[in-house]
Parts: C-alpha cells; sequence; structure tokens
C-alpha cells in the first residue's frame, strides 16, 4: 500500500513538471513552504454535506449541499427542502412528483442517511475540518496562492463567492493537484482519533472508519473567521469560499451583525464600527480586534471519506441537537400547496 501512494505521489510529481504550469509550480511551493511553518494539525471535528449518485450523469458520487454544517440533521433538512422543491417546480408528472414527495415524507419522520427517489440516490455525507498551525498553536492564515473573488467588493448586499463544493466529483484516485495533495491524502488514510477528552465511542468509530472508508478525497480549501479564546481558537462565523469573502463577513459582522443581534448601546456600537472600518481599510487584513476580542481569517481544509459504496455517513457517535419533523406544507400530486389552516 505505501508503494502504491509512492507511485502515485511519482506520477503526481511528473505530471506538474510535464505540464509546464509556473502557476501550479508556485502553489507547490507555497504548499512546501506552508507545510515547514504549519506543520501541525488542529482538528475542528465533523462536517456533514449531501452528494448524489444520478445515473442520468455518471457513476460518480458528486456534492449537492456543500460540506460545511455542524449536524446531520442540518443536511438531511436541507435535502428535504431541495426535493420538495424539485416536486413543486421540476416536474408536471404527477408519478415523479409522487416518488420525490415520498422521499420528502421518509425525511420528514426519520433521521436517514440515504433516499433514493426516481432513481438517484441523496446521501448525508461526513468529513472532517482541520486548519494547519504551528507549534505555538498559530492557524494558517489564507496564502498568495489561494484563489479570490474577480471583484473584491466590500458591498453588504453583494453575493458572494459559491461554494467550491457544488458539484464536486469525490473521486479519491490520483489527481493533479500536485505533489503535496497527494502526500496530505496518502497521510490522512490513517488519520483517526485519539486522546482520551474524546468518548470512547467517538475514537471507535473513527478507528473503525479508518478500515470501513480507506481511501481519502480532499475538499477545496475554505477560509474561516476564528476567535480566541481561553482554551484555544473557536469559529465564529460560517466558512466562506475566498479568504476576501471571510474578511466580508467579519466586516459584516462588527458592523451590522452583532450590534444589532446582542443589541448592543450605542458607545459599544461604535466601537465595533470604527473597528470595522479599520479592518476594512486595510483590504487584506488578516487579523482584527475589537473590544479585548481577537479575531483571525485562517484557512481550513477539509477531508471526506470514501468506501467500496461511495463517501461515508454520520457515524452512530455524531451528535444531533435536533430531531426530523415536516418542514413544507403539503404538495398534492397535482402541484398544489396546501397550507393547514
Amino acid at each position: 500500500m505505501a508503494h502504491d501512494w509512492q507511485q502515485q505521489i511519482r506520477t503526481l510529481h511528473a505530471e506538474l513538471i510535464r505540464r509546464d504550469d509556473p502557476a501550479a509550480w508556485v502553489r507547490e511551493a507555497d504548499a512546501v513552504d506552508a507545510s515547514l511553518r504549519y506543520p501541525g494539525f488542529a482538528l475542528r471535528g465533523p462536517v456533514f454535506g449531501v452528494a448524489v449518485q444520478d445515473p442520468a450523469v455518471g457513476p460518480e458520487w458528486r456534492v449537492l449541499k456543500p460540506v460545511v454544517n455542524g449536524m446531520p440533521q442540518m443536511c438531511r433538512d436541507s435535502l428535504n427542502t431541495h426535493l420538495w422543491f424539485r416536486a413543486k417546480d421540476d416536474t408536471d408528472d404527477p408519478a415523479l412528483r409522487r416518488e420525490l414527495l415520498a422521499a420528502v415524507d421518509v425525511l420528514d419522520r426519520k433521521a436517514v442517511n440515504e433516499v433514493e427517489a426516481c432513481g438517484v440516490r441523496y446521501r448525508i455525507v461526513r468529513g472532517d475540518e482541520f486548519t494547519r498551525c504551528d507549534d505555538d498553536n498559530r492557524l494558517e492564515p489564507p496564502r498568495p496562492t489561494d484563489p479570490e473573488p474577480a471583484e473584491h467588493t466590500w458591498e453588504r448586499r453583494a453575493d458572494h463567492t459559491p461554494s467550491p463544493d457544488l458539484d464536486l466529483v469525490l473521486d479519491p484516485g490520483p489527481k493533479d493537484d500536485g505533489p503535496m495533495a497527494g502526500a496530505m491524502r496518502a497521510g490522512l488514510r490513517g488519520f483517526a482519533y485519539h486522546g482520551m477528552r474524546l468518548p470512547a465511542d467517538v475514537r471507535r468509530d473513527s478507528e473503525r472508519a479508518v478500515h470501513s472508508h480507506p481511501r481519502v478525497v480532499l475538499l477545496p480549501t475554505c477560509f474561516g473567521v476564528v476567535e480566541r479564546e481561553r482554551t484555544g481558537w473557536e469559529p465564529a462565523l460560517a466558512l466562506q469560499a475566498t479568504a476576501h469573502d471571510a474578511r466580508r463577513v467579519l466586516h459584516d459582522a462588527m458592523d451590522e451583525m452583532w450590534p444589532m443581534l446582542y443589541r448592543f448601546d450605542d458607545e459599544k456600537k461604535a466601537v465595533y464600527e470604527r473597528a470595522a472600518e479599520e479592518f476594512r481599510a486595510l483590504e487584506r487584513a488578516d487579523e482584527a480586534r475589537v473590544a479585548g476580542r481577537t479575531f483571525r481569517i485562517c484557512r481550513v481544509e477539509r477531508m471526506v471519506r470514501m468506501g467500496p459504496d461511495g463517501p461515508e455517513t454520520p457515524r452512530p457517535s455524531d451528535v444531533d441537537e435536533y430531531g426530523p419533523m415536516k418542514i413544507h406544507p403539503a404538495l398534492l400530486e397535482d402541484g398544489t400547496v396546501v397550507f393547514d389552516e
């Protein structure tokens, strides 16, 4: 097995040279530098999304909903909504609508991890989220070669960069993303949770997954906002597709969301607004301080395990804070929506 991965990395190296792509070489050099400056890994824990296997498109599993949610039930609800609107808006065939609504009904009542409708399999998938860190527990910031949006807008109502997860093929085979990514996949194959601070069932499930889902897919890099707490860095806002999008959500949180959500008085609101504008004026800052709090923009990496039948589903030890429920009104076979009185 080790020889197999060594050969794959050599193949990736040869492909990188053959492509004669200076930008790819710079990205690879950036990755090597990062591995030296930030040799450790800080594990956040599981993240969840939705994948689909549609025979009409191909045998591969593809990401339907980004792998960013903290609980499986959030993804079941997202899938519930996706199928309900497909039944409502995407077909006039009563038979197809019935089949889609049958899957919705299952999701309304049960915490299932897979449903099938119209010959398409939909699966709740599990990943792990982690960041690189140095010996002083400083998290890796964005790299110079990380993608950026074409326009660096700070307009609050402007759209954010779409998730790079969407329609991603979950392919655990050799890729053209360079030797460092290949080495990362190889190193993560045997990764399992360790440490007595984790419950025994969590450790057992993690060790079992190494054998049941041995292959690794690296998802596209995302960017997060973390806050310094007494016990370390904690996620503060949702993951974003680019570092600039992460900076935008931090700016908007300080400038508008947090003052409104937590009902700051005028003095505290002015402090946060001033910090937001100072952060924005720096354009590419990766740290903001306000009212004794420290926030940073960090680079976030994710992996999904793959087995013989596709991506790993939530483990028995994964936790939901709530269960399934009916989300949408009744939908008749003719497409009529029936609201409860």
